[in-house]
This record gives C-alpha cells, structure tokens and sequence, in this order.
C-alpha cells in the first residue's frame, strides 16, 4: 500500500513540473501585449485575437553594435521583443563578434540553445552540473557549424577567427531568461557582501572590489 502512495505522490508531483513548464498552447496564438486586460497566460497578456495583426509576427534584426569592452553584441528576439512568440516555446537571438570579441559566461535558466555560426570561427563551450564532475565540452566552429548548449548549463562563445563573426541562436522558451555569472556575482543589486565573495572565492578582499568596479556584459 505504501509503494502506492508513493506512485501517486511521484505522479502528482511530475504532472505538477510538466504543467508549470512552457504548456503547449490551446489556441493558434496568444500575442503578449502590455494591455492589462484579457487573458494572462504564463507571464503576460493576450492581446484580443480580433485585433492581431502580421506584424505581431515580424521583428527585423540589424547588426549588433560590438564597440563595447567585450566585442560583442546579443540581439535577442524574445516575447519581450516579438509578441507574437507568446506561449510557442520559441525564441532566437542574433550575435555579433568584433575581432577576439567574447559572449562571456552565461545560463539559460528555462531554454536549451542551439547556435549556428553564420561566419568566421567560434571557439564555444559549456560546463556540466557538479553532479558530473563540471566536465568542459568545447569546440571550435566554423561557417556552417551547429552546437547544443544544454539547459541550464553555463556556456560561452569566443571569436577566435581574424574578423568579425555572426551567430544565430535558437532557443526552446518564448521567454528563456539569461544569466551572466560575472553579472549575477559582482553587480548583484544590493551587492554580494564582499566577506561571502572573498570567502567563496579563496581571494583578498582587494580582489573582489576590483571586480565589483569592472564592466560586465549588458546583454540581458
């Protein structure tokens, strides 16, 4: 009796993660609008179907601006940027690389990524959870090249070739979420007590307060 109990509370309990996780849609198209009104679903409103239009669908995309300390540019095409991609599970973004240009550390909380390099040469790589031994997978890519970054997992990208380079990344959440370690560690809001940092780190407090006045990644 008891192993069935605990079937049922398994059962209860996966059926409530599948639910919570990006649910496939029950209608054609739920376009997020900024409206208050309607239908909320999984984070936004719906905007009145009677008045979706083709252009609820359509974004274009120029070429990231990559004069910044990290050479480099993440032009995102999430719900927030394209409404019309509200509960399809579907997102993309467009980089862009200067010379030697960095997508530094990050993680997709709610999205594995699919990135194929549209031109020059990407060294790319992903760490695995500490329950595997935080092994390192990289490879180097080349026009034409596709890479899996698995969910969740911290990954990054480096142009490593002698001009720029452009990627197009797919994602499997309308609304993935990004998270840059440096970011997240050093220009948390309120900060990270200084006492934590140099404790986890094994650093001087010196260390840390350099790091805490460095420029990090603004792409969101």
């Amino acid at each position: 009796m008891k192993a069935v109990h605990l079937l049922v509370a398994i059962f209860a309990l996966s059926s409530s993660l599948v639910s919570a996780y990006d649910p496939s849609p029950l209608q054609d198209f739920c376009v997020a609008t900024n409206e208050t009104d309607g239908v909320f679903v999984n984070g936004k409103f719906c905007k009145d179907a009677k008045l979706v239009k083709a252009e609820d669908f359509l974004r274009h995309v120029e070429a990231g601006n990559t004069s910044n300390p990290l050479g480099a540019q993440v032009s995102q095409v999430f719900v927030d940027q394209l409404g019309g991609l509200n509960t399809l599970g579907i997102s993309l973004a467009r980089i862009d690389f200067a010379a030697k240009g960095l997508n530094p550390p990050h993680t997709h909380p709610r999205a594995t990524e699919i990135l194929f390099v549209v031109e020059g040469s990407l060294y790319v790589g992903f760490v695995s959870s500490n329950q595997d031994g935080n092994r390192l997978f990289t490879k180097v890519l080349n026009k034409g090249d596709v890479f899996v970054f698995p969910i969740g997992l911290i990954h990054f990208q480096l142009n490593v070739g002698y001009g720029n380079a452009v990627a197009i990344a797919g994602l499997s959440s309308q609304n993935p979420g990004t998270i840059t370690v440096a970011n997240a560690l050093f220009k948390a809001n309120p900060p990270i007590s200084t006492q934590l940092l140099t404790k986890a780190f094994q650093v001087d407090k010196s260390v840390i307060d350099y790091l805490q006045k460095q420029f990090w990644s603004d792409n969101n």
